[in-house]
Parts: C-alpha cells; sequence; structure tokens
C-alpha cells in the first residue's frame, strides 16, 4: 500500500465526522426554523443575518460545550465577529430552539470570552436575547455565569457601545443583562422582559396580568422607560440597530465617523423655514422635531425613547456629516418641562454622547422643572439633579441654543455656560430669567397688587403692565447676552450655519481621564 492511499484511508474518518456534524448541524437549523417561525420568531442565524453585512459573519467557539440535545453540536448561544456598515461587530445570540436558550456554564464561558475578545479589539457588542433563563438542571453554576456576564457588562461600559435586542423572554434575574448596556431595543410582539414573571406576580400579591402587560414592548417603551426603541418586528428592530451602530464609534477611543454631505441649494429655503416655525405667543406649543428636522443633514434625526418621557427629545443626527447627539424640550408635550423621566433620558442620553465622543448639541426651550406635589415626592431633586451631573461632567463639544424659553433652574441644567457649554447662543425674541414674567410679577408685585385690588382699582391691567415692563427689562435675552452667558445672538436661519461652525471651532478639543479620584458619586 502506497503512502498516498494509506493517508487517504486516515482521512477518511475524519471526513466522516465532520460531514455528520455539518448534516447534525443542517437538520437543527432545519427543526429551530419550524420551531420558531410557528411562533412569528426568526432563528438566531436568520437573525445574525440581518445584522451583519452579507457574508461577514464569522463563528466562534461554534463547537464548545459539547453534545447538546442528543448530537446537535455546540451549545444555546451562537457567538462571533461580523461587519455592519463596514465596521467589526461582536455578538452573542441566544438560540431558543436548543434548550429554550437557557444558559448554563458552557453559554455563560462562550459570551464572557466573546465580551474580552471585544473589549481587546475594543468594538461594540450586540446581544440578541432569546431564552428562559438559567439552566435549572446546573443549579448555582448558572447563576454564577450570569453574575460573570454582568461583570463584564459593567467593565465593558464606557469603553464600547453595548445594545440588547430583546427578541423572545428575558426573566428573573437575566434582565439585568440588557439592563446594563447602552441600549435595549425591544419588538411589540414575542418581547418580554420581567424580573418576575406573572404567575409569580398572581401568587405573590393575587394580580393576574398578561406577560404583555407586565413587561412587553410598548409598556417597556412608554411607561417604565427601559426600552430605548419599539420596533415593529424583529427586522425593524435590528435594523434601529444597525442605525445606531453608524452614528456610533467602536470604542470611547475609536474615529469618529464621517459621511458625504453636500450642500444643496434647498438648503437656504430650508434654514429660512426656522423662523416661521416657533410661534410669536410664548404660550403656543409647536413641534421642536420641525426645527431639528431644519438644522441636521437632509432633516434626518434618529430618536432614542421617542415613545417615552415625551417632553424631552434626544436622538442621533449629522450635521455637515459629522455625527452628533441632539438634546431639546418638546413644547408640544407638557410645554417641554422638565420632570422626574425627562430629567433621567436626557441625563443618561448626555452621559451616553460624552463616553464615545459626540458632540451634544443642546436646543432649549422649557419653562422649567415641573412642579407639584407628585413630582417632589417622585425625587425631582434627586433625579433633576442627574442633568446637571451629566452635563458639568462633559467633556465632549457643548452647543447650545436657547430657541424661546430658558427659565430657572432648568435654563442652568440644560448645558448653560455657568454648567459647562462651550459655545451658548439665543434667538433675538429668546426669553432667559428666575421665573416667566407672570410668575415674577406675582411674586415681587404682590403688595402693589394687592393695594390695587383694595382700591377697587383694574387690577388685571396693572398686572399687564407690569408683566410686560418685566418682560422688557429683564426677561429678553439682552442681559445674558451682557454678562457673557449668551456668546451670540442670532437669526433662526443662522442657526445650522452657526452650529456647524462652532462644531468645526470645537473640533480640536481634548478629552482627559481624571485620575484625582475614583469616580463621582452621581445621584442615582
Amino acid at each position: 500500500m502506497s503512502e498516498e492511499t494509506s493517508t487517504a484511508e486516515r482521512r477518511q474518518p475524519v471526513r466522516a465526522a465532520v460531514a455528520k456534524a455539518a448534516q447534525l448541524a443542517r437538520d437543527a437549523e432545519h427543526h429551530a426554523r419550524e420551531r420558531q417561525h410557528s411562533k412569528g420568531k426568526g432563528t438566531a442565524r436568520e437573525r445574525l443575518d440581518l445584522l451583519f453585512d452579507t457574508g461577514t459573519f464569522q463563528e466562534t467557539g461554534r463547537f464548545s460545550g459539547g453534545d447538546i440535545n442528543g448530537g446537535v453540536a455546540g451549545s444555546a448561544v451562537i457567538t462571533g465577529f461580523g461587519s455592519v456598515y463596514g465596521g467589526t461587530v461582536g455578538v452573542y445570540a441566544q438560540d431558543f430552539s436548543v434548550r429554550g436558550g437557557t444558559l448554563g456554564r458552557a453559554e455563560g464561558e462562550k459570551i464572557c470570552h466573546l465580551m474580552d475578545m471585544a473589549m481587546e479589539l475594543k468594538v461594540p457588542v450586540v446581544a440578541l436575547i432569546d431564552s428562559g433563563g438559567a439552566r435549572i438542571q446546573e443549579g448555582v453554576v448558572a447563576l454564577s455565569e450570569y453574575g460573570r456576564i454582568f461583570r463584564k457588562t459593567c467593565e465593558a461600559s464606557g469603553l464600547v457601545p453595548q445594545i440588547s435586542l430583546i427578541l423572545g423572554p428575558c426573566a428573573g434575574g437575566a434582565v439585568y443583562c440588557p439592563a446594563l448596556t447602552d441600549f435595549i431595543i425591544m419588538t411589540r410582539e414575542n418581547s418580554n422582559m420581567f424580573v418576575t414573571g406573572p404567575d409569580v406576580v398572581k401568587a405573590a400579591s393575587g394580580e393576574i396580568i398578561s406577560m404583555e402587560d407586565l413587561g412587553g414592548g410598548l409598556v417597556h417603551s412608554t411607561t417604565s422607560g427601559v426600552a430605548h426603541y419599539l420596533g415593529e418586528d424583529e427586522a425593524d428592530a435590528i435594523d434601529y440597530a444597525r442605525t445606531v451602530l453608524a452614528y456610533l464609534p467602536s470604542s470611547c477611543d475609536g474615529r469618529q465617523k464621517s459621511f458625504a454631505y453636500s450642500r444643496t441649494r434647498g438648503d437656504k429655503e430650508i434654514a429660512a423655514r426656522l423662523g416661521a416655525i416657533v410661534p410669536d405667543n410664548d404660550r403656543q406649543p409647536y413641534d421642536m422635531i420641525d426645527v431639528v428636522r431644519c438644522i441636521t443633514d437632509y432633516g434626518e434625526f434618529v430618536q432614542v425613547q421617542e415613545l417615552y418621557a415625551t417632553s424631552a427629545v434626544v436622538g442621533f443626527a449629522c450635521i455637515e456629516g459629522r455625527p452628533v447627539g441632539i438634546v431639546a424640550n418638546q413644547p408640544n408635550v407638557l410645554a417641554g418641562i422638565l420632570d422626574v423621566n425627562s430629567s433621567e433620558k436626557i441625563a443618561r442620553f448626555v452621559r451616553l454622547c460624552d463616553a464615545f465622543g459626540l458632540p451634544v448639541i443642546t436646543l432649549v426651550d422649557t419653562p422649567g422643572y415641573k412642579p407639584g406635589a407628585d413630582q417632589e415626592h417622585a425625587g425631582i431633586i434627586r433625579r433633576g439633579a442627574k442633568v446637571l451631573y451629566a452635563y458639568a461632567n462633559a467633556q465632549v463639544p457643548l452647543i447650545t441654543v436657547i430657541i424661546r424659553k430658558a427659565f430657572g433652574g432648568a435654563y442652568i441644567a440644560m448645558g448653560s455656560k455657568a454648567i459647562g457649554g462651550d459655545v451658548n447662543l439665543a434667538w433675538p425674541t429668546s426669553q432667559i430669567a428666575v421665573l416667566g414674567a407672570q410668575g415674577a410679577v406675582n411674586i415681587i408685585h404682590r403688595k402693589d397688587l394687592q393695594k390695587a385690588r383694595e382700591r377697587s382699582q383694574d387690577v388685571e391691567e396693572l398686572r399687564s403692565r407690569l408683566i410686560e415692563d418685566y418682560e422688557t427689562t429683564t426677561v429678553n435675552a439682552n442681559l445674558s447676552l451682557e454678562t457673557g452667558q449668551i456668546d451670540a445672538m442670532i437669526d433662526p436661519e443662522q442657526t445650522r450655519e452657526v452650529i456647524a461652525r462652532s462644531l468645526t471651532l470645537l473640533s480640536g478639543k481634548r478629552r482627559e481621564r481624571h485620575m484625582r479620584k475614583y469616580h463621582g458619586n452621581q445621584p442615582l
């Protein structure tokens, strides 16, 4: 027998084993499709095909974990790397068709290894969650793996972007894996998150509630604020994740993205439209989104937490090809007031932008923090302070434009010069003061109004005259301009142009790692 024949014979068992493994994998994928599609869900690998640029996914650790379910090689999670718009991204995708996607030692080790690689390579991590939680059969070992993942997620926080897509159940302690990441994306159907399920709730309190009402995508997008985006389906949710990754750098030290932009004749027309959006009557609402779309490239704006705390608007956009974060009050909802929820929404988004080097553009039109016992009892002092902490500690370029009203503590909080704003601008008709004219007059001239009432004089006529005088001397932005709190008064149609110039001016601003302390103690 020749040496070549002998080698070929030795290889036959290996080829047979590889062929068998491949056939088992194909059979498993076929059964997975049947089970997932019957529930209106995609398989883990179908989801990966939607997430990554075609043909770029490279799996890691496919056969680690031994045989599962009597012969399907691998385990209940798929890990690997691929490209999203040309940039490398790490992923772990739980496979519900294998033991319900539960997490045991093998799955935990694969996820932690994936995260270690992502941190070393300094690339984003995306988690596709569809799991029954910790594998009961492995007991405390499975719980310990969640603890390791929590620690890795905290280690990666602020170093690389982390996005969680909830595409099935996510219950118990497992919810804290996505809770520690930068973005949580859910879908209208099949997407659930809760610490304790409906059965436990019923046993503990007698309350009967469905999974959807307890922790569905709509609830977490509108009521709890846990979710940052509500996808119509899996494809929509995954597309949103790809869009967010397009704006963010690969890590805190990564190069900022830039996109081609060409000015057009229509830019001047769009800029001129700004002046007509904001009504002359300062009590009349308008949609701040219209203002945002007039100053961003091609009118594009990707909102974050669009359905939650809607008196504030946050999201990503580009200005002359530069990705930026936009924070704005929304006069269409509660006059753009800051309450406990909108304060936290703004603070978290500013912290995200600061972590990954995106300039923050703040558009201000707010009467202040929301008054009332319900807000005080809900912690408006503690939770409202988060906005101050976020802006005061931000080291990215901060550009603020006061569109109409900026009163009281909310004026300070929303990127004012005093809190750390680099370039602060105001429209000519803007109002900046401790209080709005009516509130201020009621306090300052309380005795005068009382005397007029006692003398049967026209109190409302006097009040109107005092308000007009206060607005002329105090509320207008000239005082802020004279005292250096505003850098320039600009016409509305100049807004985009001046912001673009300011971004160029501040492009050399450097961030520093503070070494004098371990960390600050943020109000939480």
